[in-house]
């Protein structure tokens, strides 16, 4: 496999902050809750590169567009 396999994501040493402001009913907390995303390496795992191109993760960067997508 070409992909490096993302166990965890974490943005920010603040998560406890992110738990105790964020509802817990809040749409993004769901949508986490609710897709498998690892979905989106084995699509790409032939098309990634590891040594050229963009640094970040592939699940991270299919996260950006479909938030842009929805627009919430």
């Amino acid at each position: 496999m070409m992909l490096k396999q993302q166990t965890s994501l974490s943005l920010s040493p603040y998560m406890q902050l992110y738990d105790a402001l964020i509802p817990k009913d809040n749409f993004l907390r769901k949508m986490r809750d609710l897709i498998d995303f690892p979905f989106v390496e084995e699509e790409l795992e032939d098309k990634y590169c590891l040594d050229n191109g963009r640094t970040e993760p592939p699940i991270r960067m299919f996260k950006y567009l479909l938030l842009k997508q929805i627009r919430i």
